[in-house]
């Protein structure tokens, strides 16, 4: 299954909670469901899959119910959507904005800070391509899960997403987004991904531009947030020890009430065209180490080639058997390899990194990653290999399996794919794979005409040319007068007799 080796990209799925001060309702809040409402109808139940049920509201939210008596903790998550892939020029970072900015409170919950705490909750959010989630766990208590539920239903439609507010969390992301520029091999990542893509917006990072971040109006961010944060754009998770018939009640109280939005949610179409040729990056920084990143396009997660690159991308990385691993490190001309796969609901990239030591030579490693990649391409790997592979990517299933946190958590992941069941789907096409399936694959994906080579060379004054913006024209032209007026012509009659005096 995938990893979150993902997460090492500069800006990716962004892992925050910051503590909040109380907050006063704003004069015009959000239009928000009572509990005045007519009783909504009761969930319909759609499937279930080893252990977990899904049901599904009649405002659209998707229930899915994975109890677990056995453990002490409850899991409440909730996934939209919604991520990075859904942002319009100019908006780049605004759903990881908007990710801060549901911590900020509600009329109901104004101060959700002092709330985690008093519940002893381990409360997050994370915005990646696909998909914002926020999660809860909590000691598994009948008033801690109506806590969590509860909370979760109000800032779903009546969020504050105060001005005040953005112009405060503003500069925390700010900050996060410095902090991240200070790791070159993640940045490397990022603009070698964003030129392995030209148009589509998984090209991004989730943290977005700059400018974008101090510049975002108030009102695009509440009309993102009344677009997207809505029952039918949502999957709720609820894991662990818990009464499911009670639960699946109490869910349909606290989110049933909501209305389902007449708007309907326009699907992104975007597709990136096919890789026409090699493309490379040259990024130049100050920093102690050089890296060098190779990104390859490959299908989305649901495709049936999919597992195979999981596969191929695990014999590429893994340690200490990975053939990049023994032809970088394990020669000493590269200090680390890792890799990933963007298993995402469009067509996502492979990336593999290498760092390499100030004293060695850039161009060595760099050959060497690059023929090791091509090489792949052409071989088959034994059937032991792959079975290696293989039983440890099933262990790592199973670990999962084995605690509802993780279930809770990670299935956001294929919920932002399409389908929670994806989860259990890939994990057994997983173990159908062959090495005929990764060489196929390998021969497929890893072509030169289909990578995009990013190096990181360290250098210690770098020379920028930085451009300046636009004037400002009213200013500029204020007193603008210009030369002499030109001298105007007369009028002439064209006329014959008129043309025969002159």
């Amino acid at each position: 299954m995938k990893t979150n080796r993902m997460l090492l990209w500069l800006g990716l799925a962004a892992w925050l909670y910051v503590p909040v001060a109380a907050q006063t309702k704003p004069k015009a809040a959000p239009a928000k469901a009572t509990a005045k409402s007519a009783a909504p109808p009761a969930p319909v139940r759609i499937t279930s899959v080893e252990g977990i049920t899904e049901y599904r509201l009649a405002n659209g939210l998707k229930v899915l119910l994975f109890p677990d008596m056995s453990k002490q903790t409850v899991t409440v998550n909730i996934t939209y959507m919604v991520g990075s892939r859904h942002e319009g020029y100019g908006e780049t970072g605004m759903a990881h904005l908007l990710e801060h900015l549901v911590f900020k409170g509600t009329p109901r919950h104004p101060n959700i800070a002092q709330e985690l705490t008093a519940h002893g909750s381990n409360a997050n959010g994370t915005t990646w391509l696909d998909r914002t989630n926020y999660f809860e766990i909590v000691q598994a208590t009948d008033e801690n899960l109506d806590w969590a539920l509860d909370m979760e239903a109000d800032r779903m439609v009546n969020s504050f997403i105060a001005k005040k507010d953005l112009e405060s969390e503003m500069t925390v992301v700010r900050n996060e987004f410095e902090s991240g520029e200070n790791y070159p091999s993640n940045i490397l990542s990022q603009r070698t991904i964003s030129t392995a893509y030209l148009w589509h917006n998984y090209g991004n990072s989730t943290i977005g531009a700059r400018a974008d971040i101090e510049r975002v109006p108030i009102d695009r961010l509440q009309a993102f947030y009344r677009n997207y944060y809505q029952p039918d754009n949502a999957v709720l998770l609820v894991a662990g020890k818990f009464d499911e018939a009670k639960t699946l009640q109490l869910v349909n109280r606290k989110f049933g009430v909501i209305p389902k939005p007449k708007r309907v949610l326009q699907a992104t179409y975007t597709a990136e065209p096919t890789q026409d040729g090699e493309r490379f990056v040259s990024l130049r920084r100050t920093g102690d180490v050089q890296a060098l990143c190779a990104v390859y396009h490959i299908p989305p997660g649901a495709h049936a080639d999919y597992p195979a690159v999981e596969v191929m991308t695990e014999l590429l990385t893994d340690e200490p058997s990975g053939k990049l691993y023994k032809a970088l490190v394990e020669t000493k001309k590269a200090s680390y390899v890792y890799g990933y796969n963007f298993a995402l609901k469009e067509p996502g990239v492979a990336v593999y990194n290498a760092g390499v030591r100030l004293e060695s030579s850039l161009d060595s490693a760099k050959q060497i990653m690059v023929k090791t990649l091509d090489d792949f391409a052409k071989y088959t790997p034994t059937q032991e290999e792959v079975d290696r592979i293989k039983n440890k990517i099933a262990k790592n299933t199973e670990l999962t399996l084995n605690s509802p946190e993780q279930v809770g958590i990670g299935l956001s992941e294929y919920i932002a794919q399409g389908d929670w069941r994806l989860f259990f789907y890939t994990r057994d096409q997983i173990q159908k794979v062959t090495p005929a399936d990764v060489q196929r694959v390998s021969s497929r994906y890893l072509k030169p005409a289909n990578r995009t080579l990013g190096e990181f060379i360290p250098t210690k004054n770098p020379d920028r040319s930085e451009i300046p913006e636009a004037p400002d024209l009213a200013a500029l032209l204020k007193d603008y007068k210009g030369g002499d007026a030109r001298a105007q012509g007369e009028v002439f009659d064209p006329a014959p007799a008129n043309i025969e005096s002159r």
